[in-house]
C-alpha cells in the first residue's frame, strides 16, 4: 500500500489511543495558540513546530502507520516539550501556573503515560 492509499484505521484504534490523540491535540492547539501569538520571533516558530509534531503524530495514528515507532517516538518529543517550558518559565509554584501552562502541561504528562503503555502492549 502506498502512501497515497492510506486511509484511516480508527477501527484498530482502543480508548487509550483516542485519550493519546485528545492529550496531543491539546497540547498542539495550546502550541499552536502560542506559536501564532509570538510569531515571527524564534519562539513562535519553535511552538509551530511542535505544533505540527503533535498533529503530525495523530495523523500517523489515525492511518496506522508505524505506531509503536510514533509511540516510541513521541515519549522523548513530549519530554522535551516540558523540559524545554521548565527551563524557559522556570515557575516557583503552581499559583505561577496560567490554566493554558496547566491545561498543556496535564496533557503531556497523561500523553507520556498513554504512549508508554501503548508501546509495551503493542511491542
Amino acid at each position: 500500500m502506498s502512501s497515497t492509499d492510506r486511509v484511516l484505521a480508527l477501527g484498530s484504534l482502543t480508548p487509550l489511543h483516542w485519550v493519546g490523540i485528545a492529550m496531543a491535540l491539546v497540547s498542539a492547539l495550546v502550541h499552536l495558540v502560542l506559536g501564532i501569538g509570538f510569531f515571527p520571533h524564534y519562539m513562535g516558530v519553535l511552538f509551530l513546530l511542535a505544533t505540527g509534531g503533535f498533529v503530525g503524530a495523530v495523523v500517523l495514528v489515525l492511518i496506522d502507520y508505524r505506531r509503536t515507532l510514533v509511540y516510541l517516538a513521541g515519549i522523548p518529543f513530549t519530554l522535551v516539550q516540558i523540559g524545554g517550558w521548565y527551563v524557559v518559565n522556570q515557575p516557583d509554584s503552581l499559583s505561577a501556573l496560567g490554566t493554558a501552562e496547566i491545561a498543556d502541561k496535564v496533557a503531556q504528562v497523561v500523553l507520556i503515560i498513554v504512549l508508554v503503555l501503548l508501546y509495551r502492549r503493542e511491542s
